[in-house]
């Protein structure tokens, strides 16, 4: 029992954190503008300095899916389903999971140690006495720029991937790069824009909050410092796994 209220006491406490966090963005809006720099430096290293291994990786996952999946395809005269199981790996599922992995080994101990070191220093308390917001000044601007930088660096891993496809498929023959995305386009619709948007949001809102609280966390001792960088990859590893299967589930259930 004393568990389970442990346990439902610091989800409330997330929960709590987050809608904070949600309410902030408004003050921020309005009277941080000093945070923006924050803003733009967490955008910078959460999309622009991991934009090279996305890239890597996506050319890679989508090489793969064109050279095991096309001549399966072709023994049983069903290559045009190259394009839907590309939809599907690469824009629907892999592309919003493996840039949130992307973003958790980067930026998720980056941001829990950084505030955690600023809990330690005492530098959030100068904040308070001054009469600064650390939510609006520190947690928001971090929670926006993650959550920016992954819905971008996933419309760019989905990009590369479905090219890095096209680059492949010309060692099987060459085929025209109009008829390529225009069968691409055909088998892309709404709904999975849709879901691999909604995962992407719902991934950087996991990452951010979950780094921030786990930064905020620590108590007095630098010890603690990557101790909580390690509590945020691991919790936000867990949290995107469950989300994403669940919006999985919610999308072939009744969206599909």
């Amino acid at each position: 029992m004393w568990n389970l209220a442990t346990r439902l006491r610091h989800t409330f406490y997330n929960l709590g954190f987050f809608a904070r966090t949600l309410k902030g963005v408004g003050g921020f809006i309005r009277n941080y503008k000093a945070s923006y720099k924050i803003l733009i430096m967490q955008i910078l290293f959460t999309f622009v300095y991991a934009m090279g291994i996305s890239s890597l990786l996506a050319l890679a996952i989508g090489a793969a899916v064109n050279i095991i999946g096309t001549p399966m395809l072709i023994q049983f005269s069903q290559e045009q389903l190259i394009y839907s199981i590309l939809i599907t790996i690469i824009v629907r599922e892999l592309g919003p999971l493996l840039t949130a992995f992307i973003v958790i080994a980067r930026s998720a101990t980056a941001i829990a140690t950084e505030i955690a070191g600023m809990v330690i220093s005492h530098e959030v308390e100068a904040y308070i006495s001054v009469g600064v917001d650390p939510i609006e000044h520190l947690a928001v601007p971090r929670f926006l720029g993650v959550t920016v930088s992954l819905v971008m660096l996933n419309i760019y891993f989905s990009l590369f991937g479905l090219v890095g496809s096209f680059l492949v498929a010309q060692l099987f023959g060459s085929m025209p790069m109009a008829h390529y995305f225009t069968n691409l386009l055909q088998s892309l619709n709404i709904r999975d824009l849709l879901l691999t948007i909604t995962k992407s949001v719902a991934f950087g809102a996991i990452i951010s909050t979950v780094a921030i609280i786990q930064g905020f966390s620590v108590e007095r001792s630098s010890t603690e410092v990557p101790v909580a960088g390690l509590r945020a990859v691991g919790s936000a590893f867990a949290l995107c796994i469950v989300v994403d299967v669940l919006l999985s589930v919610l999308y072939y259930l009744v969206l599909a």
